[in-house]
C-alpha cells in the first residue's frame, strides 16, 4: 500500500485562481514521480471540478446528506461523480457534522464509488467512525491545528491510542495523522509511529511555493522504508 499524503487546501488564498492550478499540475507529476506515496487534494468547493480536471485525486471538502432538490448552498454527494471529483472529506474539526450525517455520506459515496476521507478529533472518535467503514480515518487533535506543534511530537499517544482503536474495529482502513504537520520530518515520525500518511494544510498551503514543500514531503515519505 502507498503511503497517502493528503493536502487540506482550506481556503487559504493559495487554494484559488493561478497558484493552486500550479499546486495541481505539479501534484499530478509528483504523483508520477514517487510511486510510494498517493497524493490527495482536498480542494474548496468553489474550484474542485477545475482543480480535478488537472489532478485526478482530488476530493472537496466537504458534502451534504440531501440529494438532487431544492437545497440552496449545499453540496449533494450525487454531484460529486458529475463533475469528475474521487472523494469527500467530511467531519473535519473545522468543519464537524453529526453522526448520523457522517454515515449517510459515507452510505451515499460508496454507492456511487466515491472515496471519502472522515476526520476524527480524538481516538474515541476514531473509534466510532470506524464502524461506519470510510476509506480513509483522520485524526487531527484540534488544538493543535495550525499551530506548527505536529501531533507526532507533542501529543504521539493520540496516533497510537487511535491506531490500537481502529485495529478493534476495522484494521483495513488507514489511519491519517494530522495538525500541526509541519515539515517532513514531522511526517516521517507520523509514518514510525504506525500512520499510513499525513493529512496536512498550512505547512504546504503558506508556503511561498506550495508545489514545492509538497514535492519535500512526497519525497521523505517515499523514501521512508
Amino acid at each position: 500500500m502507498k503511503y497517502i499524503l493528503a493536502v487540506n487546501m482550506k481556503v487559504y488564498e493559495s487554494a484559488f485562481g493561478q497558484k493552486a492550478r500550479e499546486l495541481a499540475r505539479r501534484a499530478s507529476v509528483i504523483s508520477s514521480r514517487y510511486n510510494g506515496v498517493e497524493v490527495i487534494l482536498v480542494a474548496p468547493l468553489v474550484n474542485a471540478s477545475s482543480i480535478a480536471e488537472i489532478h485526478d485525486n482530488t476530493y472537496i471538502q466537504h458534502a451534504d446528506s440531501i440529494g438532487y432538490g431544492a437545497y440552496t448552498g449545499y453540496m449533494p454527494v450525487e454531484a460529486l461523480s458529475h463533475e469528475g471529483i474521487k472523494g469527500v472529506m467530511v467531519n473535519h474539526s473545522e468543519h464537524k457534522v453529526t453522526y448520523r450525517h457522517l454515515h449517510r455520506v459515507i452510505e451515499k459515496a460508496r454507492a456511487l464509488e466515491l472515496k471519502t476521507l472522515a476526520c476524527g478529533d480524538t481516538p474515541e472518535e476514531v473509534a466510532g467512525i470506524a464502524h461506519l467503514n470510510p476509506d480513509i480515518i483522520a485524526v487531527e487533535p484540534p488544538e493543535l491545528i495550525g499551530t506548527g506543534i505536529p501531533v507526532s511530537k507533542a501529543k504521539p499517544e493520540v496516533i497510537t491510542r487511535a491506531l490500537d482503536s481502529l485495529r478493534k474495529v476495522n484494521p483495513n482502513i488507514p489511519l491519517l495523522a494530522g495538525a500541526g504537520i509541519s515539515t517532513p520530518q514531522d511526517a516521517i515520525r507520523s509514518l514510525e509511529l504506525g500512520s499510513k500518511g499525513i493529512l496536512v494544510a498550512s505547512a504546504i498551503m503558506k508556503a511561498k511555493e506550495p508545489w514545492s514543500r509538497l514535492e519535500e514531503f512526497a519525497e521523505a515519505m517515499n523514501n521512508y522504508k
